[in-house]
């Protein structure tokens, strides 16, 4: 077998502890910036400059699709071309400025992705204005929070959110003068705005407003903020990251880099669908992508479970999603399969394998087996459209075993990455064709230096012979800051280098394998530490669970979880298992939970855990952890603290029967 590759280089040597800080690892940066870090295209200094670029360069290809819905059914995508969308972007920005926005003010987006999200956010880059998302996946206390925080005074809204803008008065009108709606506005809501002194319009009204007025658009800088992205947050108020012109344009160029380097770029040709939140920064930069390379963007229609549908009607080259929307097609798929009969699943099964084990031996995943592809794995294909050549996973660590059956099933390229609000997103990504890579991030963008640095509380050396610690980044992608909490910048910024809370360890191929998280770690009573998120990641190897969160506290010496069962797993256990019921049944029977705790057991041996990590209870949740409950972030992060509250009665009776007499 041919000699592993190393995809990164070291810059700079480690350092040895001192009395007021740990070791810190060598740096090291992608080996794809061995002469240093791609520079931005000539001219492209802020983000106007990116969609102004490819206006000039691309005005008649379609920039900005959706689906027309006639008689209550979706039919095609209707496109607009970039220079469609560029009159209208000029109408909006001379709309914005003519309610008395100025450079440097701050206007807020709250609603679903869609064409005029889009148009809004260019005409902030054309004025030189903030655009400040409005979470849609958070209440009303929240956005009351950041329309106040950031000083927003003009406010885009989808119409079905306008109620829940309505809520955050009166606090909001202190710095809220202006709403438009991306729809329609009724009589009750024109006369409640109106009533707290704002001005409300529809869309087409508000373009109107800018008729015959013309302003010059100011000069922009690389240092000029371009988004105020708030943060959820697992604990307290959300943290307005504050992300210039410069860390997007420098983002760009190095994933431009990186594409070329594995032969991958993106051309004009190129299709993305468009559903993971605009208000978060990994589709934002992603889309800003796609609109630099003059390629188009189709939105869903804001259904989960029309997403297929819209994938196989737009036909997208890029499917860029979160682990839980993947966890969900995996599940779909191995039903379809455990359904097809003996025959199709011997042959599926067979298919597999030998094309599992071609890549292993280092085939590409288009040359490891073309008969299984066109007879097997060709529906699994067309049902993601027909066309994709790459799937990117971020925002949450994807499990290994979804990745691997996707890697070999999708016919196209399975990429994982890393990265933070604070850091532009992208900061490591697991490239094409290497399968060594799989359960990893992959290696650094070639935009960022990074270095690992101990935890010696938590037992991560960074200068061990496998090095583990806080990974940390330095660059000119990172953020310029916490909008108005300087407190909170200088703790994760320290000498240059912004501390992301993670821990890593490096892998012998230059890759990063995110491990745990430093903050989630706590003491049981025999004095044992336990890493949770660690455990969480080793657990989640189980592949009858869809989720679990591992609990544990300094008054119990053993580890309890609350566990999402996959439905399809375990109703196909409970079948041959004589348990009768429907889901929430099974979930409730002792033996589901014994079936599911014993799983647990095994992984645990296998992986060789301590025997103080091993779990001792489990409660069986047929509700997955979601963000009505507010048990989860916005990018499916677990809000322990709110998990803690909500399962309280589930934890305490899982400990009581744990130390019962003969338990």
């Amino acid at each position: 077998m041919a000699e592993e590759k190393n995809y990164i280089i070291k810059v700079e040597e480690g350092k040895a502890a001192t009395d007021e800080r740990p070791s810190i690892g060598p740096v090291y940066r992608s080996s794809f910036a061995e002469n240093g870090f791609p520079a931005p295209i000539p001219g492209m200094e802020s983000c106007w400059d990116i969609f102004r670029m490819s206006v000039e360069k691309y005005p008649n290809h379609h920039m900005l699709g959706h689906r027309q819905i006639v008689d209550g059914k979706a039919g095609k995508y209707v496109w607009q071309t970039y220079k469609q969308v560029y009159d209208i972007v000029m109408k909006v920005g001379n709309s914005i400025r003519s309610c008395g926005v100025e450079e440097g003010g701050k206007c807020g987006i709250y609603g679903a992705n869609c064409p005029e999200w889009i148009m809004t956010m260019e005409a902030c880059n054309a004025h030189g204005l903030s655009c400040v998302p409005l979470y849609d996946t958070l209440g009303a206390g929240a956005v009351e929070f950041i329309i106040c925080h950031a000083e927003v005074s003009i406010a885009f809204v989808e119409e079905k959110k306008i109620a829940e803008l309505f809520k955050t008065f009166p606090n909001s009108t202190k710095y809220l003068r202006t709403i438009i709606s991306f729809g329609k506005v009724t009589p009750e809501q024109k006369a409640e705005a109106e009533k707290q002194g704002l001005a409300i319009f529809t869309w087409e009204e508000f373009l109107q407003l800018g008729e015959n007025k013309q302003y010059d658009l100011p000069i922009k800088k690389k240092t000029d903020i371009c988004t105020i992205m708030y943060t959820s947050g697992t604990t307290g108020d959300p943290k307005g990251v504050l992300i210039s012109n410069e860390s997007i344009i420098t983002l760009l160029a190095a994933v431009d880099c990186l594409l070329g380097r594995v032969n991958e770029e993106l051309t004009m040709n190129d299709v993305y669908i468009s559903y993971l939140p605009l208000a978060h920064i990994f589709d934002r930069v992603i889309e800003e992508l796609f609109i630099s390379h003059g390629a188009s963007i189709g939105f869903w229609r804001g259904d989960v479970k029309l997403l297929l549908e819209d994938i196989g009607e737009l036909k997208p080259s890029v499917f860029c999603a979160v682990p839980r929307v993947l966890a969900r097609i995996y599940s779909g798929l191995q039903q379809k399969i455990s359904e097809g009969g003996l025959l199709k699943k011997t042959l599926f099964n067979v298919a597999y394998s030998f094309k599992f084990y071609n890549m292993r031996n280092g085939s590409k995943h288009a040359e490891a087996s073309p008969f299984s592809d066109r007879i097997v794995f060709s529906q699994v294909k067309e049902r993601l459209g027909g066309n994709l050549r790459i799937i990117l996973s971020g925002a949450a660590p994807l499990s290994s075993h979804v990745e691997e059956f996707l890697r070999v099933v999708a016919c196209c390229h399975v990429m994982q990455g890393y990265g933070l609000t604070e850091t532009c997103a992208g900061t490591f990504v697991s490239l094409p064709h290497e399968l060594s890579m799989l359960g990893t991030v992959g290696p650094p963008v070639p935009n960022v230096d990074v270095r690992l640095e101990s935890v010696p509380e938590m037992g991560y050396d960074a200068l061990a012979s496998t090095p583990r610690g806080e990974i940390c980044l330095k660059g000119t992608t990172l953020f310029s800051g916490y909008f108005k909490r300087e407190d909170l910048t200088k703790e994760v910024m320290i000498d240059g280098w912004f501390h992301t809370g993670d821990i890593g360890e490096w892998q012998p191929n230059g890759s990063m394998k995110v491990i745990d998280r430093k903050k989630n770690i706590f003491k049981l009573s025999q004095g044992e530490y336990v890493a949770v998120e660690n455990l969480e990641n080793v657990y989640g190897c189980v592949s009858d669970i869809e989720s679990i969160w591992v609990y544990g506290n300094s008054f119990e010496s053993y580890l309890v979880a609350v566990v999402n069962p996959n439905k399809q797993a375990l109703e196909r256990w409970a079948a041959d298992n004589g348990v009768s019921g429907d889901f929430e049944t099974i979930c409730k029977d002792p033996k589901a939970k014994e079936y599911i705790l014993g799983e647990l057991t095994r992984t645990g041996k296998e992986k060789q855990l301590k025997g103080f990590e091993f779990i001792k209870a489990v409660h069986l949740d047929h509700v997955p952890f979601d963000m009505d409950r507010d048990l989860l972030t916005p990018t499916f992060k677990k809000k322990r603290p709110q998990l803690l509250k909500y399962y309280q009665s589930v934890i305490d009776d899982m400990y009581k029967s744990i130390n019962k007499p003969n338990a």
